[in-house]
């Protein structure tokens, strides 16, 4: 059976001593020359089924080093994950640590609440890691707290919680019946009273009758913007309408309020009325500061 290889060719170089000996070809003809040869049937028949190893790999293959730029760049990357990790392993520790539990609750800011009442309202919130206390958490806890207007809240470490509350802050007396009822700006109930001399804040009269709530706001709104020391002058406030607000002061005399535009201004006039040395021989019965920057004594 003829053999089917096919020949391999290489080339070659042939040897000077070939060219000057050679068969007669021309000399320095032939440096480069291809060549053809076919294995013997011997060693076809010898090597069928065998697979040759792979040649040796070139040991002239040049390797080329990492930039130096993008080394860094990749080493930047690792340090920063670690950290990042190191950092979310302290902030987990610290947030389930029990070394950080809330322990004790100091209350500053009440004064128609007492401190003990404020801490006995958080008491569910004992044991718990101080950075899992929220400012939300702590309003929720104080709402049934009506005095409580606002609150902030300060973790001092390792247990320690400090509550900051901003109270509401009563305006006036309204009468329901033979009680008095403390209110704020809003109305909010936040005490009563059987005895209206022992508080200094005005009654708010209703002219015996249900006081509607727009009216209602318009007196408190005029009483919150006055100051501490002129809020305890006020003996009653009434108002026929939004816009006819009048206030009464301990010593019998009025005030001519008109409505609730421009309530700072008029309470800082009305302020420095009430400094003002007082005449003997004219009294004043009222004072009118409905046009603010045009006073009227009388």
């Amino acid at each position: 059976m003829a053999n089917m290889r096919r020949p391999t060719y290489r080339t070659g170089t042939r040897r000077p001593s070939e060219n000057s000996q050679g068969s007669g070809g021309p000399a320095g003809a032939g440096t480069d020359v291809i060549s053809a040869s076919k294995s013997a049937s011997a060693t076809d028949s010898g090597s069928r089924g065998r697979v040759d190893p792979p040649a040796a790999a070139p040991d002239n293959v040049l390797s080329f080093p990492e930039p130096k730029g993008k080394r860094i760049r990749r080493n930047i990357i690792i340090a920063a994950c670690v950290a990042a990790a190191l950092v979310a392993g302290l902030v987990a520790a610290a947030v389930y640590s029990p070394v950080l539990a809330l322990r004790t609750v100091a209350v500053n800011g009440t004064r128609m609440l007492t401190p003990e009442q404020v801490q006995t309202a958080l008491a569910p919130l004992q044991g718990k890691p101080l950075p899992q206390v929220s400012n939300e958490d702590v309003k929720h806890l104080l709402q049934p707290l009506i005095q409580v207007r606002d609150v902030t809240i300060e973790a001092h470490p390792p247990s320690t919680l400090v509550v900051h509350v901003r109270e509401r802050t009563p305006v006036a007396l309204v009468k329901q019946g033979a009680e008095f009822q403390l209110v704020d700006v809003d109305g909010v109930q936040l005490g009563t009273t059987q005895d209206p001399d022992s508080v200094k804040l005005p009654v708010i009269d209703g002219n015996a009758g249900v006081i509607g709530k727009d009216l209602f706001k318009a007196i408190t709104a005029v009483l919150a913007a006055l100051p501490a020391d002129v809020l305890a002058k006020m003996s009653d406030a009434s108002a026929k309408s939004a816009d006819a607000v009048e206030l009464k002061l301990v010593d019998g005399q009025t005030v001519v309020w008109g409505n609730a535009g421009e309530r700072e201004l008029k309470a800082k006039v009305l302020e420095a009325l009430l400094k003002a040395p007082a005449d003997p021989k004219n009294p004043v019965r009222s004072y009118d500061v409905s046009v603010p920057r045009h006073p009227v004594t009388r």
